[in-house]
């Protein structure tokens, strides 16, 4: 006879999400003992992830988390891309849930990298990250795996901002310094920054400003501009003319605050920065940013185990 009832069967599907035949036989073999059978079914599910490890997990979303940082002094931002294998699993609640928590694990547990992240323990569920996709893996019955974060904590006078385009194809960090710490709750600060993770998303900069973008790059664009300047056989002065008015078109294009902002042509981010800061009596910069497009990487997703 078994020792276990109908609703200990329930319990344990609507834990795991396992089938009702794979509930059964966890529970027959661990005697009855739900945690033991829990055990079981997640180790049915990192098992099955490793029958998957050869499907691509290229589909999925990029998802944020912005919180505290643990003094209450400053902000946390995530940035993750979270893949399966299709854009329907990608869209489904319990995976979009799934990457949620993984985002809010990164933010308070500031894992080295992706490997580092999957050996961790999500203290509130008592087991690691590789054994939680292992669950999910298990439950909705494709690969998943980690592509990437960034981890972002700013201190003192500043604030984070993220923004996801598209229902997780695009998503954006943005960090942001300051001098007065009310400037952070200000609602004309919180627009303007809302403003400039979307300028981001929209227009995707190589950079906040000139200054960091590598030499070597500029030094390959003035080089290609220089060439085409020779085509037109033109004075020399003229050439070199020619040449740096497409590097400052270049800047104009790749740079964040130089760039034409998207909601109002008429100004550049660098004087929608100025206005704001006029109107909320602080002197605001942005001080960087990171952009995800899903799948950009080119690579799959290593498996989450």
């Amino acid at each position: 006879m078994a020792n276990y009832t109908a609703t200990d069967i329930k319990a344990l599907r609507e834990r795991t999400g396992a089938g009702m035949l794979d509930v059964k036989k966890a529970l027959d073999e661990a005697d009855g003992d739900a945690d033991k059978a829990l055990e079981l079914i997640r180790v049915k599910g990192l098992k099955g992830v490793s029958k998957r490890e050869g499907r691509s997990a290229s589909d999925g979303l990029v998802t944020a988390d912005v919180s505290p940082t643990p003094d209450g002094e400053g902000e946390v931002g995530v940035l993750v891309e979270v893949n399966s294998e299709t854009d329907f699993v990608g869209r489904n609640a319990e995976f979009t849930g799934f990457a949620a928590e993984l985002a809010e694990h990164i933010a308070a547990e500031a894992p080295s990298d992706v490997e580092n992240l999957l050996t961790q323990t999500i203290s509130h569920r008592g087991f690691t990250v590789a054994e939680l996709f292992g669950e999910k893996v298990s439950k909705l019955g494709e690969n998943m795996g980690v592509a990437r974060f960034v981890r972002e904590e700013i201190t003192g006078n500043g604030a984070v901002a993220t923004y996801i385009h598209g229902g997780g194809k695009i998503g954006v960090l943005a960090t942001f310094s300051f001098e007065k710490p009310e400037t952070a709750e200000n609602p004309a600060f919180k627009a303007f920054a809302k403003d400039v993770a979307m300028q981001i998303a929209a227009a995707a900069p190589m950079n906040a400003n000139r200054a960091e973008i590598a030499a070597d790059v500029v030094e390959h664009e003035l080089s290609i501009y220089r060439a085409q300047a020779a085509e037109s056989g033109k004075p020399e002065a003229i050439q070199h003319k020619i040449a740096e008015g497409r590097l400052e078109k270049f800047y104009k294009e790749v740079v964040l605050t130089e760039q034409v902002f998207v909601k109002n042509p008429d100004i550049s981010v660098s004087q929608l920065v100025a206005s704001v800061s006029k109107e909320v009596g602080d002197e605001i910069t942005v001080v960087g940013f990171d952009r995800y497009a899903l799948g950009e990487t080119g690579e799959p997703a290593p498996a989450g185990c």
